[in-house]
């Protein structure tokens, strides 16, 4: 199973959101609170290293979606990863024009697991949303709100295939 998560506001987080709740971290990011462009000083949301980690255990191919565009960011993605022993994993991102649809269409992954957008637009800004019709029924999506994480998703990996 082909697992495509998102980072930003799904597993990782700004330091600063550290102690509050989700829609003060949402307001944060609105604010353009000082850690939110402090890459490398993000930190996990909950417990979602565990999370990933026994769904990776369980088979899963976890590739993770970062928000940049640039090699040098994405680089600091890596470096929190490491950090907080996420489990291994293909970091992707937007290069050359390429959408966050772009790239889910090219790998066709079995579940997508992205946050809501709630800081930066909503639905339009959401991976799923443009994804093509023939290829999106290919794709169990579970959207979370943005900065809540992922803790509350099944443990064991075969249920997130029908995930409500």
């Amino acid at each position: 199973m082909k697992i495509l998560i998102f980072l930003h506001g799904t597993t990782i987080m700004h330091r600063n959101a550290a102690g509050k709740t989700q829609g003060e971290r949402v307001q944060q990011s609105l604010d353009r609170e000082e850690s939110v462009l402090d890459y490398e000083s993000y930190i996990p949301i909950g417990s979602a290293v565990e999370k990933l980690s026994n769904w990776k255990r369980q088979g899963a191919e976890i590739i993770y979606l970062g928000s940049h565009e640039s090699e040098i960011d994405v680089e600091r993605d890596k470096l929190v990863l490491r950090k907080y022993n996420f489990p291994e994993g293909e970091v992707l991102f937007r290069r050359d024009g390429e959408s966050y649809k772009d790239i889910a269409e090219r790998i066709i992954p079995d579940i997508l697991i992205e946050d809501d957008c709630e800081s930066i637009g909503g639905e339009k800004e959401m991976t799923i949303t443009f994804v093509i019709p023939e290829i999106r029924q290919r794709i169990k999506s579970i959207v979370v709100k943005e900065f809540q994480g992922i803790d509350y998703l099944p443990d064991d990996v075969k249920f997130l295939r029908t995930w409500e």
